[in-house]
């Protein structure tokens, strides 16, 4: 029997928002700032072409390379405890005795809809040196004798740093864990309760394999996030020896503030190369090909 296909073209109006925005907003932005890095312009003259010198430049910048190890350090900082502790949250939360479960997955993710700006705000008053409330609470149960400066410390400038990633970003993850805890069928566990298996077996044996896809998917988006950390920083300061200032913040302040867009622009494309190559040795070490 032949069956007639409706060809109309009304569906494309439908989509052709999408695609207008992208292009003007997204795709226009990179082809410029593409262009952008192989010329010389502060934004006031005339662009002058200068051909790869940008990106010669950029390749000898020891300071960037210093911002790519602080993004890293970062980084490291803030994933290994935000996803334990959202695993740990996940699994204490999909237990069916658990009272107001909901009311504390909502809790928890809270801290993921506020702004990173207002995070940073927050955590740089809580560990202020004079009014800050951390220094207060411990110099009152004696564990400080006088004010510490926080941020004068580069270890402790990128711990903070890093917390308020791990407080911005733990209840999400929380939620992922949760979805994929509740994809495992019940079966399964009930197949192991019945062979014997203690509740740490089943956790280890089962739990954890089955999650494995949960895993990379929240830790290649971490890696992608992680080395794109700008708001919370900013707000932090670049900390004493620029311990805490990330590649973004380079690229910040070395477009909008030394008017150097040329520059500016080879940055970004050498900060897009570096979350790729992360991105890409994240999922070849995971084998995520296969």
């Amino acid at each position: 029997m032949n069956t007639k296909v409706n060809k109309s073209y009304y569906g494309y109006f439908f989509i052709a928002p999408f695609f207008v925005g992208f292009t003007v907003f997204g795709l226009v932005p990179i082809l410029y700032t593409l262009y952008l890095s192989f010329m010389k312009w502060d934004g006031f003259t005339d662009p002058v072409y200068v051909g790869l010198a940008n990106y010669s430049r950029l390749l000898q910048d020891s300071f960037f390379y210093q911002t790519i190890g602080n993004t890293l350090i970062i980084w490291i900082l803030s994933i290994v405890p935000q996803l334990i502790l959202a695993l740990l949250l996940a699994l204490i939360l999909n237990e069916k005795f658990v009272r107001g479960k909901h009311f504390f997955r909502a809790v928890y993710f809270f801290p993921h809809i506020v702004t990173p700006v207002t995070l940073g705000v927050m955590f740089s008053l809580l560990f202020d040196w004079q009014t800050g409330s951390v220094n207060k609470l411990l110099m009152s149960v004696g564990i400080l004798q006088e004010p510490f400066n926080w941020f004068n410390s580069p270890l402790w400038s990128r711990i903070i740093v890093a917390l308020v990633t791990c407080w911005q970003y733990f209840g999400f993850n929380m939620i992922v864990f949760i979805a994929g805890l509740q994809a495992i069928p019940e079966t399964v566990y009930e197949a192991a309760e019945v062979d014997g298996a203690t509740r740490t077996q089943i956790a280890i044996k089962i739990t954890l394999p089955l999650l494995r896809p949960v895993f990379l998917f929240t830790f290649i988006t971490s890696v992608i996030g992680g080395l794109q950390l700008f708001d919370s920083a900013l707000m932090l300061g670049a900390g004493p020896e620029n311990s805490t200032r990330t590649m973004v913040m380079y690229l910040y302040e070395t477009a909008f503030k030394n008017f150097d867009y040329s520059y500016g622009s080879a940055v970004a494309f050498g900060i897009f190369a570096v979350v790729m190559f992360f991105t890409a040795v994240t999922a070849r070490a995971s084998k995520l090909k296969e």
